[in-house]
């Protein structure tokens, strides 16, 4: 009897120590604080998106609003409002750069937005449908320009005035025209023409005309009386 009481207790697990007991009570205690978060969250979650479908329902429904814009939420209920605005059929994007201050921006399907608007909205700016439509204007305007100017080939530059009147009180009107088509030389400086340079006598008239300078030359010494 003894022994089969020993065994039966040997079997049975001890009883938890104080430690043991803490911990498990730790334990249990977060588990339900975690539940509680988790079912506040849930009931967070639909009536947030109860709130969203009401907001959106009074949109579709106002046929002054085209699109509209909503004050920045986290990234969960953006994913929330995202879903409601496809359910509806209407269009829906988000901007700007950080988390905490991006945005959700709503249209109706009619009233899309195009790329130029979309691109305003991602730099931070509120769009302007006059001056797009003014911007549209000048950019097709300067394409215009540009395709006119190719067809009619480079531009021919025309001076403003000509160099000769503009210096005419130096130089005088005719004075650059004379001098590009009369160049004489300067017999001082040793320029003879080629013409002059020409001799046409033979050597013998040459030779004869020699002996007679000197002649006359020598008479002319011999003549001379001595002093």
């Amino acid at each position: 009897m003894a022994d089969l009481l020993g065994s039966i207790l040997s079997s049975m697990e001890k009883p938890p120590s104080v430690g043991d007991q803490e911990t498990r009570r730790k334990a249990r205690e977060q588990a339900a604080c975690l539940k509680k978060l988790q079912e506040q969250e849930k009931r967070q979650k639909v009536e947030f998106r109860k709130r969203m479908e009401k907001e959106v329902s009074d949109f579709i429904q106002d046929s002054g609003q085209t699109k509209r814009k909503f004050q920045p939420m986290n990234k969960i209920e953006r994913s929330i409002l995202h879903d409601v605005v496809e359910v509806a059929g209407l269009t829906s994007f988000s901007f700007g750069e950080d988390d905490e201050c991006r945005y959700v921006m709503i249209f109706k399907k009619e009233f899309a937005p195009s790329d130029e608007e979309l691109d305003s909205y991602r730099r931070g700016e509120e769009w302007d449908p006059q001056q797009a439509e003014e911007k549209r204007r000048l950019k097709e305007l300067a394409q215009w320009q540009e395709e006119e100017a190719a067809q009619q080939g480079p531009a021919v530059v025309s001076p403003v005035s000509d160099y000769k009147d503009k210096y005419s009180h130096l130089i005088g009107k005719g004075a650059a025209k004379d001098a590009a088509h009369m160049l004489q030389a300067n017999k001082t400086y040793g320029c003879v023409p080629v013409a002059n340079k020409r001799d046409t006598r033979s050597i013998e008239e040459a030779m004869n005309e020699i002996r007679a300078k000197k002649r006359l030359r020598q008479s002319g010494e011999e003549g001379t009386p001595s002093s």
